[in-house]
């Protein structure tokens, strides 16, 4: 059981990589459930949490493709090393500010885009950095399934503790136990031991640039799988934003309601990281994603109907299943595609479409909900991820030739 579902934490890096980030993501998980909470309890604005939400994942659209002509010429290492600080130091002046009652929706607006900003240089290094702290290629699926499986374990966890932190002591501890839990990952990459990197690139910034475009647009799979990982993103942004409103308004709850149903979220994703980390065999997931839509939107159908606590805690249960299981099998296919020399540029663009698209679901969600109300809100998004499945299950004919064809050259199943 454990050669299958753990087998990538043989590779020491990745082992390393693992235990900080188990630690981190809680706290990153707390925040972001505080935040949301303090954000709505201070305006009672279903457009300032879209606006909050859209100003932390904008950069990605933007600065990731950038970002990545970096990563296939410098240390990934050393760059994660570097924004991991940045992020405490920018969780740490949060808190500051909420501890001493200083706190103002200009503070949260500034330091959500400046969050925003770190995180495109660090998720796209996150992301093609996997591929180096493992040891066997054969090992990789494994690792991006139990990369997922720590983030939805992450988010089980977190927001519950957030949730009743947020009752008890306030917003303001939660950002501080955040930036005391990047440390751990701090120490973590001091201890890997990581080779050299001799980049032997000459050639100007703009054209590495322009190659990654090509070579991303060129290959069908490639091209494929980010429009419809685009379509995923801004989906589960929609519905994601609009929790606070639901759990309050709707269901007539407090925070520890916003952490139970975040959590419910991350069990369901959780669920579905063991269920890919177990599996060994490449070939068959792009048909999960195409099914993946379809209970997504099932999923969110049923939550914007619900009024029973339960009821949309299973809800949430299925949708966060299906969205990460979208992810996960997209995010897999794709880095076992690629090649090597043009990784970092490769998975800059796939964080671009995936975390870009984020900020307009969630702008849009903040946005419709005030015309139309959250409930109608998620039952647009259902809708489209009906036909997401559709569109999907329709190009899986040409797409797996294509991508069977591809893994048998690179020796994988």
């Amino acid at each position: 059981m454990e050669t299958n579902l753990f087998r990538a934490l043989k590779s020491r890096n990745y082992k390393l990589y693992f235990t900080g980030q188990a630690i981190s993501l809680i706290g990153t998980w707390i925040q972001s459930t505080a935040l949301s909470w303090l954000v709505y309890r201070l305006t009672n604005s279903s457009v300032l949490l879209g606006t909050i939400a859209f100003l932390s994942q904008i950069p990605n659209t933007f600065l990731s493709p950038i970002i990545g002509v970096f990563l296939d010429r410098f240390s990934k290492h050393r760059i994660l090393i570097i924004t991991q600080f940045l992020l405490m130091l920018q969780a740490l002046i949060l808190s500051i500010l909420t501890l001493t009652n200083q706190i103002q929706i200009w503070h949260i607006l500034l330091l959500s885009l400046i969050l925003g900003i770190f995180n495109s240089i660090d998720a796209p290094t996150r992301q093609s950095f996997v591929m180096e702290m493992v040891e066997r290629e054969e090992d990789l699926s494994n690792a991006i399934a139990l990369n997922s499986f720590l983030f939805n374990s992450a988010r089980l966890i977190g927001p519950s503790i957030g949730g009743f932190l947020i009752s008890f002591l306030g917003e303001g501890i939660c950002f501080t136990i955040n930036a005391i839990s990047y440390l751990a990952v701090v120490i973590a990459l001091l201890f890997m031991r990581v080779k050299p990197i001799t980049s032997t690139r000459t050639s100007h910034l703009v054209s590495e640039l322009k190659e990654g475009f090509y070579y991303v647009f060129k290959t069908l799979v490639v091209r494929h799988i980010l429009i419809f990982i685009a379509l995923s993103s801004l989906l589960s942004a929609v519905y994601s934003v609009l929790l606070p409103i639901f759990a309050k308004d709707i269901l007539h709850g407090g925070p520890e309601t916003l952490g139970i149903l975040t959590s419910s979220i991350g069990a369901g994703a959780l669920f579905g990281a063991i269920f890919l980390a177990g599996r060994q065999k490449i070939k068959g997931i792009e048909k999960i994603i195409a099914q993946s839509f379809g209970t997504a939107g099932l999923g969110l159908l049923a939550f914007s109907l619900s009024r029973n606590l339960y009821l949309s805690l299973l809800s949430l249960f299925i949708t966060g299943l299906s969205f990460m299981l979208i992810s996960v099998c997209s995010n897999t296919l794709i880095q076992s595609i690629i090649d090597n020399h043009i990784r970092g540029r490769v998975m800059s663009i796939y964080v671009m479409f995936f975390m870009g698209a984020m900020p307009i679901g969630s702008y849009l969600g903040g946005y419709l909900s005030k015309f139309v109300g959250p409930v109608y809100t998620i039952h647009l998004s259902s809708v489209l991820c009906f036909a997401s499945c559709i569109l999907y299950t329709h190009r899986l004919i040409s797409l797996r030739s294509y991508i069977y064809e591809i893994l048998e050259k690179k020796h994988l199943n």
